[in-house]
């Protein structure tokens, strides 16, 4: 059984470090809340907010109706447990 869950956890992989960077921001954060913007002020990829979402690294946090395309993120115990994996 714990082959089956590290063989799981493997097959996810490493994020990037543009994932680890986005992911990161969310530790200190109220529920985890993942930004929206990077600390230069500029708006986080889309394509790096999906493929986190892929990987359960985070989820939908809810559906911003002013922006409905800003995908609005919490960071799951999965995206906390890669982050803490890496600093192995």
């Amino acid at each position: 059984m714990d082959d089956l869950l590290e063989q799981n956890v493997n097959s996810k992989g490493k994020p990037s470090n543009a994932q680890r960077r986005y992911l990161e921001r969310g530790l200190d954060q109220p529920g985890g809340k993942l930004p929206l913007f990077d600390g230069d002020g500029q708006r986080i990829k889309d394509q790096t907010i999906k493929s986190c979402l892929s990987k359960g690294w985070c989820e939908p946090w809810y559906r911003n109706p002013i922006k409905p395309d800003w995908l609005v993120c919490k960071l799951t115990a999965e995206g906390r447990s890669v982050l803490s994996r890496e600093k192995l």
